[in-house]
């Protein structure tokens, strides 16, 4: 078998003597040449400093005309920080020397290095090294938690091959590993005949050495990976997921990639300013990993409400923005919302995107779907986002309006059935959705005033909602009973059994029926910290009942087992 493959090649370097002799003398011709358009920060930390720029074998400083956040953020998303803060021009960080390389930048913000955002031209310049620009990354210091989680692929012999790789003897093999300034390189010494399993190195017996390019702040990370390649055994945090990813990209790790991959899904929660998260997508846009790509979107989709209402929404690439407008698992007061937070985006973003992009995301706005009040209104309102693209805002007005008069027997033939803009999101206003924390749950009490709303248990809400977001159904109400049960005994109490606690129930009561040959309802229960921007779980409704997991079946971990809300939401669709 492989595993004992792998044990008879590795048992004769377990017993390898102290006094094995270990390379001190590489060849250095196949060190790669110095990667063009790299930047670096000179300062006195790592995450600040004055920007420099390698193009055509040496660095030199960029010009604070036209430097701002978008700048800054591309930059310290180059070097592996989450973003930027802010931006320091004037030389702040003291004057450099050699060639300014660049001047009059230009970013979108989404570029994934700076020299692929517009300027004059390399070293055309009419500035001085006394505005010399400078950037001070996020560190990831507004990270809650550093919890870790181990990834274990082990084959046997870990603790043992861990020693071997601790102490080096018989290493015969160097890896350089190059930091993003000229002078620094890290030099470890490994044995080839590790490496030789991962044959996306192209390792040979004749090779001596080999050189990678690792992002500055990746560094303190290299010696746990490298250890990984020998135990296949490492503790991944949320400062460490996305530097760990990188590596195995870079060495081909595949393994290891996917398990990162899905331990930073249980780590998207830990941080509430969607930097990271942000960060992560693009990352898994750069190296093809798809599973990454969505494990994130749904995150951020989850709580799109928050996102929107942080200084990140203005940010987010296109690409970006496009994925996230064509999810129907968006959580979000309503399609109104979404579209103002839309335009807004829009107009921060400016010349950076051109008019067939604006009007390839507004096309994923389900007009249909705004409220019918909201959509009168809008025909009154005007802007130069609207006027630029009239016809798109007249037709989606004329389908909603549509949308809203005639039953959809009349429409539905009319629709392309693969078309999701008559299917709800996930619409979390008063209209539709209901909530009560934990705390009511665990410990309920009585209140005068809520229980002349919700009825006598604490635990049984009753609310009521249109049967359907049209115009057509707005006055006929469907009666909603929310529940959470604790017991087995409580659910006894109504009539239905229980095997897992607590579980929620959602269910009509009675008159549901008369709607059924035209609407459906795929309700959803929501988790979120009841002080924070979190949403870490989204259930939908089996037969009106949905179990609510715990933190070891839960796709998110539980970030406030004690403080958290439920909220049940009405999702009526068309049939």
């Amino acid at each position: 078998s492989s595993k004992r493959r792998i044990m008879y090649l590795l048992w004769p370097l377990l017993f390898l003597h102290v006094s094995a002799q270990r390379l001190t003398l590489f060849d250095d011709r196949l060190k790669q040449p110095k990667q063009e358009g790299r930047v670096r920060l000179v300062g006195d930390l790592p995450s600040s400093g004055r920007v420099e720029v390698y193009h055509d074998g040496q660095w030199g400083t960029v010009c604070d005309d036209g430097w701002e956040l978008a700048e800054a953020q591309v930059v310290c998303r180059q070097l592996g920080f989450p973003g930027a803060i802010s931006v320091t021009t004037g030389g702040q960080y003291g004057e450099g020397s050699g060639p300014i390389w660049l001047d009059d930048m230009n970013c979108k913000g989404s570029e994934s290095s700076l020299s692929e955002c517009s300027f004059k031209g390399w070293g055309v310049t009419d500035c001085s090294h006394k505005e010399d620009a400078g950037v001070v990354c996020e560190t990831g210091t507004n990270i809650t938690s550093n919890r870790q989680f181990s990834v274990d692929n082990s084959l046997g012999l870990s603790h043992d091959l861990g020693l071997l790789f601790d102490s080096g003897d018989g290493c015969d093999f160097r890896i350089n590993v190059r930091e993003t300034s000229e002078e620094e390189e890290l030099t470890f010494c490994v044995h080839k005949i590790i490496l030789m399993f991962y044959p996306e190195l192209n390792i040979t017996n004749d090779s001596r050495n080999l050189t990678v390019n690792v992002s500055q702040t990746c560094h303190p990370h290299v010696s746990a990976f490298l250890r990984y390649l020998y135990t296949r055994q490492i503790d991944v945090s949320i400062t460490s997921a996305q530097c760990l990813h990188q590596l195995a990209f870079i060495f081909g790790v595949k393994k290891l990639m996917e398990d990162v991959g899905r331990t930073f899904t249980l780590l998207l929660p830990e941080d509430n300013t969607f930097l990271t998260q942000v960060s992560m997508y693009e990352y898994g846009v750069r190296t093809g990993d798809l599973v990454l790509q969505e494990n994130v979107l749904q995150y951020l989709s989850w709580n799109c409400e928050y996102l929107i209402s942080s200084p990140v929404w203005s940010t987010i690439s296109f690409h970006m923005m496009d994925a996230l407008l064509q999810r129907s698992d968006l959580i979000v007061n309503d399609e109104a919302l979404l579209l103002e937070a839309l335009e807004r985006w829009i107009q921060d973003k400016g010349d950076e995107i051109s008019s067939d992009q604006q009007a390839s995301l507004l096309n994923h706005i389900r007009f249909l779907l705004i409220p019918v009040d909201k959509l009168y209104e809008m025909q009154f309102s005007s802007s130069v986002l609207r006027q630029n693209h009239e016809k798109l805002y007249l037709t989606g007005l004329l389908r909603g309006f549509q949308f809203n008069a005639l039953p959809f027997s009349k429409i539905r033939n009319k629709m392309d059935n693969m078309s999701s803009e008559y299917l709800s999101r996930i619409y979390t206003g008063d209209e539709w959705s209901v909530i009560f924390n934990v705390s009511t749950v665990k410990y309920p009490r009585y209140d005068y005033n809520y229980n002349r709303r919700y009825g006598q248990n604490n635990r049984i809400l009753t609310f009521s909602t249109p049967a359907h977001p049209s115009a057509l159904y707005r006055k006929q109400m469907v009666f909603w009973q929310a529940q959470v049960f604790l017991s087995a005994q409580e659910c006894s109490n109504y009539g239905i059994s229980c095997y897992s606690f607590p579980v929620a129930r959602f269910v009509a009561n009675g008159n549901q029926n008369m709607y059924t040959s035209t609407i459906r309802y795929s309700n959803r229960l929501i988790l979120s910290c009841k002080n924070e921007n979190n949403v870490f779980h989204v259930q939908d409704f089996k037969n009106s009942m949905a179990v609510i997991p715990n933190n070891s079946s839960m796709d998110l971990p539980n970030p406030c087992p004690d403080d958290y809300s439920f909220r049940f939401v009405a999702r009526p669709e068309y049939i």
